[in-house]
């Protein structure tokens, strides 16, 4: 029986690399940033002064893959095209979860990012999205691998896994992705968006300089070291000012003082208050603070346009385009892309591999810490799975996690983990969850396993629990494997909390 593919999908979102076409009045001659044996430096510089302002802009702009037709790549030199739900390659896929709350396996998070490389690759995906939390009320808690500094910069980890290992002599600040079957990492969000006040999405984080630099940003530092290619910045707020217009934090600390080299980028919404008041003045408050590169999903002409006119009536410089660009470049540069733009059909024999799936399952197994929708296996991966905001429908292979468990195991699920939707302000355990436990736990010595990918009060339902486990989130090869293996005695548990839960 054919084996069916799983593609694991990362970071909130997958970006595929669009290789530049040459300028249509380049000449047909020598062309240095088409020759891999110039400098990286040499071919940028070189390909810089072949582009129209079109095109400049075009390598800044990334836009939803469903709205996209050849003659829009053509029309606006699009550089980047997102991924954002509803159009993977493949109808089932091994979730990012599995890996936020491992017991600080850094070997095995290495391992995953690499399978993640190959496999994501193989489809002719060349880049792979990738927070801490500290409030857990906080719908996207489940992305972010804790609210301990240490475990999130042992979690970086994921980076080398990714991209292949750096070399010790690789200068700091620099992308670097070591070949064909690696993709270009990204860290996000930029900087302080899961401390959030009382956890609401795109909120204000208040904290002062000492606490952000100690807090939030120590696995940015990592990222960094281990070349990450990319950065995201938030679009939260930070002490009241906008992180996607603070150039204070974005082009002075972030570029100048990290000397980061490498392109930053926005997930949309890319706004003013109130919506849409006033775009122009966001486009040019995003990109004077240091955005390079702005996902724009479905209104990208209103950004190129809006962008081109800032640059022609001298609102933007054109040097400011030109080190987004470049910065842009050097990361499809240090990819090969423009000698590997198509995906690998060798790869393909990675996909959904057994060996792949037996990481995913060791990882299902170590992540456990001693319902409803218990037999869809879409609420055990989290969003961002096959869809955006809506895991409930995906078509995996399995039929969920309540169906191999030990007789007298309940499954307990948290509510659907996603972006705002997902944001709770008490985190209880949503109906019938409390009623499923007292009805079962109140007759009979049970076991309960809690599906979530956050902490939630569990402390009312103690005394009627004969045993706890925190299973998180512990997507395709929890199904039936992973946990069941624990709960069946084949593995210890090993897990550890990477998250204060409240009992």
């Amino acid at each position: 029986m054919e084996r069916p593919r799983i593609v694991p999908i990362f970071f909130m979102g997958i970006l595929v690399w669009c290789c530049l076409a040459a300028s249509a009045n380049a000449s047909t001659d020598y062309m240095k940033y088409k020759d891999p044996k110039q400098p990286l430096n040499v071919r940028i510089k070189d390909l810089i002064g072949r582009m129209a302002l079109e095109e400049k802009i075009g390598q800044m702009v990334q836009i939803e893959r469903n709205v996209t037709t050849a003659e829009v790549m053509r029309k606006y030199c699009i550089g980047s095209l997102l991924s954002g739900g509803g159009s993977v390659p493949a109808p089932q896929a091994s979730p990012k979860d599995w890996i936020n709350m491992i017991n600080e396996d850094s070997e095995l998070v290495k391992r995953i990012g690499a399978a993640t490389a190959l496999e994501v690759r193989a489809t002719g995906i060349q880049y792979a999205l990738h927070l801490v939390s500290r409030d857990p009320r906080w719908g996207r808690c489940y992305k972010s691998y804790s609210e301990d500094l240490a475990v999130v910069q042992a979690m970086t980890e994921i980076i080398p896994g990714l991209q292949g290992d750096i070399s010790p002599n690789s200068p700091k600040g620099v992308p670097f992705v070591a070949g064909k079957n690696n993709v270009a990492a990204c860290a996000k969000h930029y900087v302080g968006d899961g401390g959030t006040t009382k956890g609401i999405n795109e909120n204000n984080t208040v904290i002062d300089m000492h606490g952000l630099l100690s807090i939030h940003m120590p696995g940015y530092y990592t990222s960094i070291i281990k070349g990450v290619s990319t950065v995201m910045v938030s679009y939260s707020t930070l002490n009241g000012a906008k992180m996607h217009a603070n150039h204070d934090m974005v082009t002075n600390f972030l570029k100048k003082t990290l000397r980061f080299r490498i392109p930053i980028s926005l997930s949309s919404p890319l706004d003013s208050s109130p919506p849409h008041a006033n775009y122009t003045y966001s486009i040019q408050a995003a990109i004077t603070a240091g955005l390079d590169m702005i996902i724009v999903p479905y209104n990208y002409t209103e950004f190129i346009d809006g962008l081109t006119y800032l640059v022609k009536n001298s609102f933007i410089p054109m040097s400011r385009i030109d080190d987004a660009v470049k910065r842009i470049l050097r990361v499809k540069f240090m990819m090969g892309l423009f000698e590997n733009p198509l995906a690998d059909e060798s790869l393909v024999e990675y996909l959904g591999s057994q060996e792949h799936r037996e990481s995913a399952r060791e990882a299902a197994s170590k992540i456990l810490v001693a319902g409803s929708h218990a037999d869809n296996l879409g609420y055990q991966c989290g969003g961002w799975t096959i869809e955006w905001q809506k895991p409930t429908q995906c078509p995996f292979h399995g039929q969920g996690l309540q169906s191999s468990l030990p007789s007298r195991t309940q499954l307990i699920q948290d509510s659907i983990h996603m972006e705002t939707q997902g944001d709770s302000l008490n985190l209880t355990i949503p109906h019938p969850g409390p009623s499923t436990i007292t009805n079962l736990c109140g007759t009979v010595k049970c076991v309960v396993v809690v599906v979530s990918g956050r902490p939630v009060v569990i402390q009312p339902y103690l005394a009627s629990i004969d045993a706890l486990v925190a299973a998180w989130l512990p997507g395709s090869e929890g199904e039936g494997q992973g946990v069941a293996d624990v709960l069946f005695g084949d593995y210890g548990f090993t897990g550890k909390l990477s998250f204060t839960w409240f009992c």
